[in-house]
């Protein structure tokens, strides 16, 4: 059966930006949606370049993955969506593998021209129960 969930920035997580669930279970999986670089105290985006706002992106699928007792390294799937490909790719992946105390998932990186908010990241992830 599918269950999906919102959670709150009491919880650790950004308020929605549109009409979409923070997760969705089925089964043993469950898909987070796309975190952005806010920070859930205010809803903003956080300043910095593409480390800084991957660092909050990170803590935001950490929010949301804690709320349904996993973590990141629970994560099968990552999609990770940049807007400045070029110049931030290297940058992004350095501080990527230490997310990770086991092995690395699965993973996509996208360049695209925009994102919600103005952000340069966005991530969402599908996880293993």
């Amino acid at each position: 059966m599918k269950e999906t969930f919102v959670f709150s920035p009491d919880d650790g997580v950004p308020p929605q930006v549109g009409p979409f669930a923070h997760a969705t279970r089925l089964g043993d999986l469950v898909f987070v949606t796309g975190q952005m670089p806010t920070d859930p105290a205010t809803g903003l985006l956080v300043e910095g370049g593409v480390v800084e706002q991957a660092e909050q992106v990170r803590a935001n699928l950490t929010a949301v993955l804690a709320q349904l007792g996993l973590t990141l390294d629970d994560a099968l799937q990552v999609r990770v969506y940049l807007t400045r490909f070029e110049e931030d790719f290297a940058a992004f992946n350095e501080r990527y593998r230490t997310w990770f105390a086991g092995p690395l998932p699965a993973r996509t990186t996208v360049g695209v021209t925009g994102l919600a908010v103005g952000a340069l990241v966005e991530i969402d992830l599908i996880a293993g129960r």
